[in-house]
């Protein structure tokens, strides 16, 4: 009779959920470091910070855990290099010029994995020269 214990089918379920969470508050504490670490860390005077703790709280997010991406954004908090907003510019198929905004650190960059899904496509990423947009 396998397959009938309801304490496996409940761990199952739960793990899947608890992944889907935790995707998700990875997601938006970065939102909340970036918006913290390129402004003031005052949700007051910061509307992209103000806005990340609303999308924060509306996914459930504890308020420890907002706390501590504000901390870890404003440089009060150690750590790790701290996640940075960045721009690259490409070239799509036909030659269409397209700017990506993504989420990195500075040394861990998106780069080669850019390169390649733009290269797959017929288009490409830029050469070695092209300068990476900092916002």
């Amino acid at each position: 009779m396998a397959g009938h214990s309801k304490w496996a089918n409940i761990k199952r379920q739960k793990a899947r959920v608890d992944a889907v969470k935790g995707k998700t508050f990875a997601k938006i504490s970065r939102q909340i470091i970036i918006a913290a670490r390129n402004g003031v860390p005052d949700p007051a005077g910061n509307f992209h910070l103000r806005t990340a703790i609303e999308n924060a709280k509306a996914a459930g997010i504890p308020n420890d855990n907002i706390e501590r991406a504000i901390a870890k954004g404003s440089g009060k908090l150690g750590g790790r290099q701290p996640w940075e907003a960045i721009r690259y510019e490409g070239y799509g198929p036909g030659g269409i010029a397209i700017l990506i905004e993504s989420a990195d650190r500075r040394n861990r960059t998106a780069r080669p994995t850019l390169r390649a899904a733009f290269s797959k496509r017929g288009g490409n990423l830029g050469r070695d020269g092209l300068r990476r947009l900092d916002v």
